[in-house]
């Protein structure tokens, strides 16, 4: 379902058709956003046609599948952010913003829903004079929603990565294995697309800069502070990860080798047992004639009595027994 909305940096917002925008370009209306949710053919016309925008930027938009990137084109800049949630404690699900940035206007096209730009809608609607009559402003807002949205995930996965670490230590079973090589996988793409995000900051930052006026830049920076601090929790992320699939498999080994403990101290028990019935259980003329009677079985069971007991002391006092 394509959704249009249009914000105007005086802070007026209200839903728009394809044929309504065409009629404010016509009118050479300037300083408006327009965010397309889901666009259909008739949107990458308006893209081409109407904007100007050149053909590989719109064949960007619809392709999709983008690394961040900030192009430089005639009039405007195309950039691609991205956001990111947390789908059943495992899947990261990648969000894609394309972003038209010029003088004039400010066009964001995404194909899923986004909470972070409705949020900035909201508080247009509640509070026009939150975009200070600026649209550069008004992109600031946009593009803070769109990477402050990533801290949640970020967090989410912080408390995932505790839980699953916990799980480790108790119970290291295949199932915990396969979650947390899954949870890594989705760690290292998401540390792929801020990387790649970072840089493409600066370039945005510097475009800021040289258009705008009074304290704007200082915001920006805060907001490239954030993108810095989130590939670091990234980065963190993955080192736990990483950790934590060492201390599964140290912890599966140091089961295994306790259960090996375990069998060894019953085979050594049952080693002198096994050599002493075999022995006397031979049938020598000799051993059928002299031990007989009950002194000779209680004689033979004390000795078997003896040396368990023996070996049992032996091993608790070296620490094999209930380890």
């Amino acid at each position: 379902m394509t959704a249009r909305h249009l914000i105007t940096a005086a802070g007026q917002c209200s839903d728009v058709s394809v044929d309504e925008v065409r009629r404010r370009l016509k009118a050479n209306e300037i300083g408006w956003w327009l965010d397309i949710e889901g666009p259909e053919q008739a949107d990458y016309d308006l893209l081409l046609d109407a904007f100007g925008f050149h053909p590989l930027t719109v064949a960007d938009v619809r392709q999709r599948n983008q690394r961040p990137k900030l192009d430089e084109f005639p009039g405007y800049k195309f950039a691609v952010l991205f956001a990111a949630e947390l789908e059943d404690d495992e899947d990261i699900a990648i969000r894609e913003h394309h972003l038209f940035l010029t003088h004039r206007w400010f066009v964001t096209v995404h194909n899923e829903p986004a909470p972070a730009v409705t949020d900035v809608r909201r508080r247009v609607e509640e509070d026009p004079s939150v975009t200070r009559n600026d649209l550069v402003f008004l992109q600031y807002l946009v593009i803070s929603a769109v990477v402050d949205s990533l801290f949640p995930t970020l967090d989410k996965l912080d408390d995932v990565t505790d839980r699953l670490q916990d799980v480790v230590l108790e119970r290291p079973t295949p199932a915990a294995l396969a979650h947390l090589t899954g949870l890594k996988h989705s760690v290292a793409e998401l540390r792929r697309a801020l990387g790649p995000q970072r840089d493409v900051f600066q370039r945005l930052l510097s475009h800021s800069l040289e258009h705008s006026e009074g304290d704007l830049q200082l915001y920006w920076r805060d907001v490239y502070e954030d993108l810095i601090r989130q590939y670091e929790e990234a980065d963190a992320l993955r080192d736990l990860l990483t950790g934590a699939m060492d201390v599964y498999l140290s912890t599966v080994s140091n089961r295994l080798n306790n259960t090996m403990m375990q069998l060894t101290v019953i085979a050594s028990v049952f080693l002198p047992l096994t050599f002493l019935t075999g022995f006397f259980g031979m049938n020598f003329g000799y051993l059928v004639t002299h031990i007989t009677g009950p002194p000779a079985f209680l004689g033979g069971v004390g000795i078997m009595v003896a040396t368990m007991v023996m070996q049992l002391v032996l091993f608790w006092r070296r620490g094999w027994l209930f380890r």
